[in-house]
């Protein structure tokens, strides 16, 4: 790869001011959640200099919201191996079976470390892990923490360890753009800090390894469990550095979202899939349970079959929402066991005590995102990614639950083990100057809820070429207008928070629709309703996605299921009929 003046692997970067501070490290972390903090936890306890970037506080990512739990073979009569088959059933084909084994086998003991790091989990009467079972699961392996509130518990655990290593920590601040130096390696990153702390305005730490750990883009959709800094900023980053995504067509809608309403946004109630677990029935408005007789294990079955299950019944009986029922639970097990699901519907009005529950299916974790290897390298040098922003090939085309914080954490201590193998020495970022008008236009904020919708609608949980196809020509015309009145103008948003989410956002969903218009199937949470069955032979196969300097996006297919070395290119096996330009 070669660098370019503008210190990016495409050229392309947000439009913002140069930046205006700058502080040195040998490792930067950009993210706060399981994954970020156990990564920043690794290096820094190998001496090496470390700065943990958060967009919010240092507790508010996606981590906090984990309401399932956390998923390893720990108890008796479990196995790795059965944790391998679950998940890989789950995943449809499409997880790399070597990256399931890594996460299987190192989960048990990265748990334990867990543990040993401060975070206290759910017991039995003898002591012993209180394991539960989830969705796709055969075997009780879930570990929970204060019931429903597993997420929380981890993430107080890790920030109070990272305080407690007084780990240099930078808050309330929005990543930007990769660093490179004049060979293409990374240098670090640029960073918005958002009028707090001891930074302030656009700055850089420089630093020879990035770790991106920032989470999902939930919020490319209209509704989505995720919390409102999920807008795909570690996806767009890593595109705009060239580096290779994958799997961008696999969202995940959870089936069970809390119903607030047709015209509701944004982050939405979970229900969690150990509701189901804990033996809640999924009913229509006649009490009927329509999941008996569509899977061997009905309720707990894969969460696209229930999604889909929920939205079919939805189809078939001109219904917003469904029904889940656990009034059999009775108050003290939804008091104890659900306490957070359970004060999440009073204070909008439904006690589940005494009535079923309005759920319908929203966006909720992304299997794909930025390509890496099992030691969580991407294809651009010295850029590393973890949890939910990467595609280690785990998930498939599925994610099985509670797999994801056994991922950050399994996936974080690798790459962390790599970046202290391999002593670096610091890089020197490429000079660029800041032009005088805007190379590239930002979006008005205002465009996002307009784009959330045309993702709804378009790239929900049913597709088809004529949804996807709309849906692709509608965020064109977006990206039209801006172009438009940068080029004719000279004008394009001001640069800030809002404008440079959205255009992240944008982004993201263009390379999401790509993905999701050249995958003519259905496979795991992929949903297509003008090809309803599953294609092995021309399918099982992973769409990687590129961003050009010339700014179209190069999209092509691995040649298997198992994904390639992230040092040498994906190899082309089908082509889409032309560029999608971005």
């Amino acid at each position: 790869m070669t660098g370019t003046d503008t210190g990016t692997g495409t050229g392309i970067r947000l439009h913002a001011p140069a930046p205006g501070w700058a502080i040195d490290a040998d490792v930067v972390v950009v993210g706060s959640g399981v994954a970020g903090l156990t990564a920043a936890l690794r290096c820094e306890a190998a001496g090496l200099r470390t700065v943990v970037v958060t967009k919010a506080r240092l507790d508010a990512g996606s981590t906090r919201w984990a309401q399932g739990g956390i998923a390893a073979a720990l108890g008796e009569g479990d196995t790795p191996e059965q944790h391998l088959d679950d998940t890989l059933v789950a995943g449809a084909g499409l997880c790399d079976e070597e990256a399931v084994r890594i996460l299987v086998t190192e989960g048990p003991d990265a748990v334990h470390r867990l543990i040993a790091t401060g975070a206290h989990f759910d017991e039995a009467a003898d002591g012993a892990l209180q394991l539960t079972r989830e969705g796709g699961h055969h075997r009780r392996r879930i570990a929970h923490a204060g019931g429903d509130a597993t997420g929380a518990e981890i993430s107080r655990a890790l920030v109070e360890a990272v305080r407690a290593r007084t780990i240099p920590t930078i808050e309330n601040a929005l990543v930007l753009d990769l660093l490179t130096d004049t060979e293409g390696h990374t240098a670090g990153v640029t960073l918005h800090v958002m009028g707090e702390g001891r930074h302030d305005g656009v700055g850089a730490v420089h630093a020879p390894a990035v770790v991106l750990a920032t989470g999902g883009m939930g919020q490319v959709f209209s509704a989505t469990t995720n919390p409102a800094v999920s807008t795909g900023d570690g996806v767009a980053l890593a595109l705009r550095a060239g580096a290779e995504v994958s799997d961008l067509e696999f969202v995940q809608f959870h089936p069970t979202v809390l119903f607030l309403g047709r015209d509701a946004e944004g982050q939405q109630p979970l229900v969690s899939e150990a509701v189901r677990g804990e033996g809640a029935h999924l009913v229509d408005a006649a009490g009927t349970r329509f999941m008996l007789g569509q899977h061997e294990l009905a309720e707990l079955a894969p969460r696209d079959i229930v999604a889909k299950a929920i939205t079919r019944r939805m189809l078939e009986q001109d219904a917003e929402h469904m029904y889940l029922d656990a009034r059999h639970f009775g108050p003290a097990m939804w008091e104890t066991r659900f306490p957070t699901i359970l004060a999440a519907c009073r204070a909008h009005g439904i006690d589940p005590v005494t009535e079923p529950i309005p759920v319908a299916p929203a966006a909720h974790y992304a299997s794909g995102g930025v390509r890496t290897d099992a030691a969580g390298r991407t294809t651009v040098p010295g850029l590393y990614a973890c949890g939910e922003v990467a595609c280690t090939g785990v998930h498939g085309a599925n994610r099985l639950a509670s797999n994801s914080l056994l991922e950050g954490l399994v996936y974080a201590e690798r790459i962390a083990a790599d970046i202290t193998a391999t002593p670096r020495p610091a890089r020197t970022p490429a000079p660029y100057a800041r032009p005088e008008r805007p190379a590239h236009p930002l979006l008005p904020p205002e465009a996002r809820f307009t784009l959330q919708r045309i993702m709804t609608e378009g790239a929900g949980v049913l597709r088809s070429a004529k949804s996807l196809t709309r849906a692709a020509d509608r965020l064109q015309h977006l990206h039209d207008e801006a172009r438009e009145a940068l080029h004719e103008h000279g004008k394009t948003a001001e640069p800030g928070v809002d404008t440079w989410e959205t255009t992240n956002l944008l982004c993201v969903a263009r390379a999401l629709l790509a993905a999701a218009v050249l995958r003519e199937e259905t496979r795991g949470c992929h949903w297509r309703e003008d090809h309803p069955d599953r294609d092995d032979t021309a399918w099982r196969r992973h769409i990687v996605v590129r961003l050009n300097p010339d700014r179209a996006l190069a999209v092509h297919t691995t040649q298997a299921a198992d994904f390639p070395p992230t040092g040498q290119p994906a190899q082309t096996a089908q082509d889409p009929s032309g560029a999608v330009t971005t």
